[in-house]
Parts: C-alpha cells; structure tokens; sequence
C-alpha cells in the first residue's frame, strides 16, 4: 500500500546512470519502492508517468533566496521548475548572524540580492525559526555568508579587521556551522565583502576545512590576467585544503570571451594537483545584481546613506565620475547598452539600458549611473549582457559543472520588475534548449548536474538521487516538450513541461496547479 505510485516512468535517478522504465512507491515522505511494482499494489494516488521522465526534485545549488521565501513561502517560481530545495545564502549574503546594534546596515547589504525585510533573529536557529513559521513549499538548505559575518563584526568598513573582530567571525562561522549551516560563502565583488584580503578569508576557509564544510566563492579579479579570478580561488583550496565551489562560473571581460576552454584548463589542472574544485553555472549569456555592485569600492563604504553623503561633496563626486570611467571590477568597460533596469521598487526605467535612459535625460551615462544609485540605494537591479553563448556551452558541458540558477524564489506576478529570466527557468531551460536541442549534455548527466551532484557536494545524504529509503522529493516531465517560457524583458511565466512535483512525498504541482500544502523545512548539515 503507498500513499503515492507512479507508473511507467522513465526514470533517471540522479546518479547519472542510464534510464530505465520503472514504477517508484511513495510512503509518506519516503521512497518505499522503485522498480516493477506489482500490478495489484494499491495506492491512495496512482499517476501514469507512461513517456514521460521521472527524476530527484532538483536541487538549486546557488540561490538568493534567503528572504523572498520568508515574504512568500510557496517559492512558485523555483516551485514550478522542479525545484524542490534551494540552497540559501550565496555570494556573501546570508541572513544570519545579525547583530542587534547594526539592523539597518545587515538590511541594506541584504537587499543587494533578495527582498528588503529586516530580520528579526540573530543566528541559523531563529532565521530557521522564522522561514518555518511563514511555511515553505520547499527545503531550504543554508550557507553563512562572508558579507553578513563582517557587517556583524565591523560594520561596513574598508580595512582589515582586528584581531578581536577576525575573532567574532570565526566564532560566529563556528556556531553557524554548529547550527546546521552546510558552508560559507564569499562575494568578492560585493561589498563589504571585497573589503576582505586573501588572509582573511584563509583564515575562515581553515575552519571550514576542519569541519569539512564547503567553500562556495563569488570570485573578483586577479591580478595575473591568465588565472583570472580563478587563481584566488585554486590557491585558498590548496593553502587550506577546503572544497570550493566557484560561483556562477562566466567569463564577463569583452577581451576575453569565447575562451572558455583556457579557464576549464585552470581546474583541471587545480583536480589534478590535489584541490578539491568544481562550479556552478546557469545557462544564460547575461548577469544581474544590483547596479551598485559596479560602483568603485570606497565608494560604497559604510552603506547607502554614506554613499549619498559622501557623493554630496563636488570634489568627491568628480573623483567617483573619474574613477567609474576606469572600468569596473578591474577594468572592464562599461557599455551602457548592455546594461538593462530589471527592478527599481517605482518601476523606473524597467527593461530599458543606462544608454536610453541617460540620452533620453540628455545626461552624461555615468553621472545617470551615479543617481540611479543615490535615489534607489542598492534596490536597483540591473541584466548585464557581457557573456557569451559559447562559453555557456563550454562551461555547462564540463564535468565540474553543476547548474545552479543564481537567482530567487518568487511569485510569478511581477508589477514593477521583470526580473532576470533564470528566476523561472533555468532548469527547464537546461532539459530544453541545451539537452534537447544542442545536444551539450546527455539527460542522464544533466538531472545529475541538478540533483545528485549538488546533493553529494552539500552532504545532503537523504536527497538527490531516487532510491528506496531517500526523501520523496521528485519531478515529472515531459522530455519532448519540457522548455523555459521567459525572456530578458518579459512578463515572467512559468514553464511548460514540467507536470508533477513532489516534497516529502506531496504533492505540490500538479499539472501547473500549485498546492496550498507546505512540506518544505530548512535542511540541516550533520
């Protein structure tokens, strides 16, 4: 007897291995059965899976999901791609630890990447706490974030910490990581963040090795212009033998692009010495943050309010102007064609380029730059089209990739944003155009980029591959059919292909009706 029972799938386990046909049982949350099941078994539910693939619910390995799941616990737009557990607290900006005293410097660094709530805990437990008591349609699995451990210990500063203030953060990454966080991350071009120098961070990737927790970093720029980012990276694996996860993998510099293949060439090299190295990647040739991300670094010290004092001094603001036309993030250009609003919380200028904007003000771009970032503070959010169609493909085909989407969890309405499209479809968008119709990866390595790869690099041992005993967190599609629907610019849509998604043995989407029901929890690491 199951509670649950799919019939005639096809069925791709996450572990890369070929599919098979195969009947999968579900018993309360749990797989109870996969393989031929007898035709007089009986279930409450029993869905004919006949040409259609069943696989592990997906699991999102770089999200910026930490708050917009507490302002709507139903992740519909993570939901409805088969996402079933988002992994919380990348690129620096996790929602924990919160110092009390610094509030509304912990808010404003957290609005860079998801929604502008203000916590109300101080530590993994109470923001797990709090997620809980919304609701959550799916799991959550958290990280501690490098940014919010240095707004906690010293407030947005440029400078190295003391001895007391490196002490905190790493007594604070110890407890977090006591509390059930499955690494740390760090967003090197993201402050404060980026205020952090390679000791620094060595010295808190040491207490992730001992715990044997991951290492997930948003990279910046190296000096040596062949390793590139990379290089920073490959040296803390080796110094301090922690596992890192290089974020969104991408090459963003014009001079540069199409040369995917050499930057592959720095991990393998980095596997073959000993570092334990892979990344994440999300198949699509543009970026988004927030548009003060671009801003010179002593720039944005201190926060937004201290960023429109200090840019209300004439001699500061042309020392700004001058240094923004050096580039951005080690010198890339900025071309202001490529880069197009997504959100502005009054709806300013969505879908339209710094070009368009500052011509139709009769403005110099830089200085429209400048005051978008003053009247908006780091709730602006802009797509930057500085990637590559080929280099997607070089980066997604390798076998170190993992696919994460590097976006949030949603409702599918949008009025005043049209958000970076990964938000809706990437995982689909996978199956679709880069399984299906370019042929860069197989189906069977592609959900096991997605699901089992990301389940075994997190430690996440109940998850990720379908087996008897694992959770019964699964997905459904149509492998004929199976696509993204949303464009850059485009009222957000959800999916099509993707029939049935299960948490815990839930079901919470069926034939693109979202259930009420709420199985998800915050995932812990043992």
């Amino acid at each position: 007897m199951f509670d649950l029972l799919f019939r005639n799938a096809t069925l791709v386990d996450g572990t890369g291995s070929p599919s098979r046909r195969a009947d999968v049982g579900v018993s309360g949350d749990r797989i109870g059965a996969v393989g031929t099941i007898p035709t007089g078994a009986r279930a409450l539910t029993t869905l004919d899976a006949t040409g259609k693939v069943l696989c592990p619910g997906f699991i999102d390995i770089h999200t910026h999901s930490d708050l917009s799941l507490l302002a709507d616990g139903t992740g519909e737009s993570k939901l409805l791609q088969g996402v079933t557990t988002e992994v919380v607290g990348n690129c620096s900006f996790a929602a924990f630890p919160i110092e009390p005293s610094r509030l509304h410097l912990h808010s404003d660094h957290l609005a860079r990447v998801t929604s502008p709530v203000s916590p109300h805990w101080v530590d993994l437990e109470g923001y797990a706490a709090a997620l809980e008591d919304e609701g959550l349609a799916i799991n959550v699995a958290p990280l501690a974030g490098h940014g919010t451990l240095r707004v906690a210990a010293m407030g947005i500063d440029r400078r190295p910490p003391t001895g007391e203030e490196l002490g905190r953060m790493v007594r604070d990454l110890e407890g977090a990581l006591d509390q059930g966080a499955f690494g740390m991350s760090t967003g090197l071009t993201h402050v404060p963040s980026s205020y952090a120098d390679f000791d620094e961070i060595a010295e808190l990737a040491r207490v992730l090795a001992r715990r044997e927790a991951l290492y997930a970093t948003h990279s910046r720029p190296g000096e040596d212009r062949e390793r590139g980012a990379v290089g920073e990276a490959v040296d803390l694996g080796r110094l301090t033998g922690v596992a890192v996860e290089f974020s969104h993998l991408a090459i963003n510099d014009p001079d540069l692009w199409n040369t995917g293949e050499r930057v592959l060439e720095l991990f393998s090299e980095a596997r073959e010495s000993g570092v334990d190295i892979f990344f994440d990647v999300y198949p699509y040739h543009a970026s988004s943050s927030s548009l003060t991300q671009y801003l010179p670094p002593w720039v944005q010290e201190g926060g937004t309010e201290a960023m429109r004092s200090r840019l209300a001094d004439p001699a500061t603001r042309a020392k700004a102007l001058h240094d923004m036309t050096l580039g951005w993030f080690g010198g890339i250009p900025w071309l202001f064609d490529r880069f197009v609003i997504s959100e502005c919380p009054d709806g300013f200028g969505i879908s339209r380029s710094l070009e368009e904007l500052s011509a139709e003000a009769g403005a110099d771009p830089y200085e429209m730059t400048l005051e978008l970032c003053e009247r908006y503070g780091n709730l602006a959010q802009v797509v930057l089209f500085y990637r590559t169609e080929q280099d997607v493909r070089t980066f997604l085909g390798h076998p170190l990739a993992v696919v994460g989407s590097d976006g949030n969890a949603v409702p599918l309405h949008q009025p005043h944003a049209r958000p970076h499209p990964r938000f809706f479809g990437t995982f689909p968008r996978v199956l679709g155009r880069y399984v299906r119709e370019r042929q860069i990866l197989t189906l069977e390595d592609a959900v096991r980029k997605m699901s089992g790869e990301p389940a075994r690099r997190l430690g996440l041992e109940g998850r990720g591959t379908v087996r008897e005993g694992k959770i019964a967190d699964l997905v459904v599609f149509d492998p004929e059919t199976v696509r993204d629907t949303t464009g850059f610019g485009q009222v957000p849509a959800a999916p099509v292909g993707i029939e049935t998604v299960v948490v815990a043995g839930r079901v919470l989407v069926e034939g693109g009706v979202v259930s009420t029901e709420r199985p998800g929890r915050v995932l812990r690491r043992n």
